[in-house]
């Protein structure tokens, strides 16, 4: 590394970026193995239904709703060096549990073997399904705590790290840790699953956080105690703050730092006093009603590719499917650059050219509408369609994170982000819940709706509400802040 405290501009910054896409790539590993593995490898040895693992979903949701709240505020008051430890250390916990499952459930049901589980009939079926799922929940419940740190903090960090202007775009690469996440799971997971049993799944992918860990050790310190970020990268990082009156000339060395650590010490904002922002309500309701899409994709997809095309988990056209899918969402990495790229030609507010941006990001999953139809044709068009809308969440996601940053000062993003969370947990819990015993009463009654009958006629309603959702979040995140009006502290 060169000599950092003159000279050309460092770029330490991205290394921190760098470490947080990674942290969202385990965080979403680890939250896909449970969606590749239920449907073809776990349901068959405990007997779940639709309704069972919706339950699962539904619950590990609430838990991660209400974690962020309090996980944001944890961040804030704590620090994000330490909260990171505390968030990937739990989650990594939470997923290797999983893998033991199995064993509570025989253990409890004082039961010989796996194979009692998978021969069992009759009655003790549903006793199977409930215990089995009820451990399950536990170890979800586990993961959700730890989960519910990893945004809260990473917003943190890029606040840190990064002037406002160019706070989406490396939102929208770690945002995409999301995406390579769910992109390499549905390649190795179910390939591990098959060779090596679903419990191993758990177990590799949830040490993957342990190695993290020791990495964000060494690697991450606060912008003005790094040594791999010297005067005119820190000067850049903290542009925002030039504008600002400073209650003492900056001192040398460190370029305009006072108010940074004025700031850092005067704590975090009364939660009550959230809840009086009308900002704080018009990115709670967008994220709301919008997140749930992404979460129904991500839980939902591997289920809809089996249950309407037969095509199973660990089947090389099923995980050629979903990697496709995934790739596509990967588009949404421009996204998070779109509003930089319309500050730059226009030089309008980064929160107008932010809602240009978010705009444009609603139209794309209005495509949804043509899933289920055109699926008749090929199963290529469902998943093209629904990786289209995929990136424009993530797209959107990373800006309405990015919000959140604009529009509160640093000491209070990590509560404003875990706000946001709660509400995509929220929207997360109900779509899960309701997907599951709408599913499992399609496919019982033979539901039809336009044209559709059964399950597909269930995934058909769905896809409907995925396709208007972004539309009605850009509008009530408009009606609640039409102009660029930043809360202050």
């Amino acid at each position: 590394m060169q000599n950092n405290s003159t000279g050309k501009m460092t770029n330490y910054r991205w290394v921190i970026c760098g470490m947080l896409f990674l942290a969202t790539t385990i965080n979403y590993m680890d939250r896909q193995v449970l969606s590749l593995t239920w449907k073809d490898f776990i349901a068959p040895e405990f007997h779940w239904t639709d309704a069972d693992y919706g339950r699962i979903a539904a619950i590990f949701s609430i838990v991660y709703a209400i974690g962020n709240l309090f996980s944001g505020r944890f961040m804030d008051w704590i620090g994000t060096k330490k909260g990171y430890l505390w968030a990937i250390g739990i989650w990594s916990l939470g997923a290797c549990m999983h893998a033991f499952c199995g064993v509570a459930t025989v253990e409890w049901l004082g039961l010989e073997g796996k194979e009692d589980l998978i021969n069992a009939v009759g009655t003790s079926t549903a006793v199977i399904a409930s215990v089995s799922a009820w451990f399950f929940i536990i170890s979800r419940i586990v993961l959700g705590l730890g989960e519910s740190g990893n945004f809260p903090c990473a917003i943190k960090v890029t606040a840190e790290y990064f002037p406002k202007k160019d706070r989406a775009f490396p939102t929208s690469i770690f945002n995409s840790g999301s995406t390579i996440g769910a992109l390499v799971a549905p390649i190795c997971i179910p390939l591990i699953a098959k060779f090596y049993g679903w419990e191993m799944a758990f177990i590799i992918i949830g040490a993957l956080g342990f190695v993290w860990l020791g990495a964000w050790v060494f690697i991450y310190k606060k912008p003005e105690e790094c040594s791999g970020v010297n005067k005119a990268e820190l000067a850049y990082i903290q542009q925002d703050e030039d504008t600002k009156p400073l209650p003492n000339p900056p001192l040398k060395g460190r370029a305009h730092n006072s108010h940074s650590q004025q700031e850092e010490e005067g704590g975090g904002l009364p939660f009550h006093k959230f809840l009086t922002f009308p900002q704080t309500w018009g990115i709670f309701f967008a994220k709301l009603i919008t997140d749930g899409v992404w979460w129904f994709f991500l839980f939902w997809t591997p289920a809809y590719i089996s249950d309407v095309y037969g095509l199973k988990t660990d089947n090389p056209t099923a995980m050629l499917l979903i990697f496709v899918l995934y790739a596509i969402t990967m588009l949404s990495i421009y996204g998070g650059k779109l509003p930089t790229i319309i500050v730059n030609k226009t030089g309008q507010h980064p929160y107008d050219a932010r809602l240009k941006a978010m705009f444009i990001f609603t139209l794309f999953p209005l495509l949804t509408l043509f899933a289920q139809p055109l699926g008749a044709y090929s199963y290529w068009f469902p998943i093209i369609l629904i990786g289209l809308a995929g990136a424009a969440h993530q797209s959107w996601s990373a800006n309405l994170f990015s919000v959140g940053s604009d529009l509160f000062p640093k000491k209070a993003v990590g509560t404003m982000t875990g706000i946001n969370g709660m509400a995509g947990g929220i929207s997360s819990f109900l779509i899960n819940w309701i997907s599951g015993y709408l599913f499992d009463y399609a496919d019982k009654t033979q539901m039809q709706f336009l044209g559709f009958e059964g399950k597909p006629a269930g995934y058909f309603i769905i896809f409907c509400y995925c396709a208007v959702a972004y539309l009605l979040g850009w509008m009530v995140l408009k009606a609640f802040v039409p102009k660029y009006k930043a809360v202050q502290g």
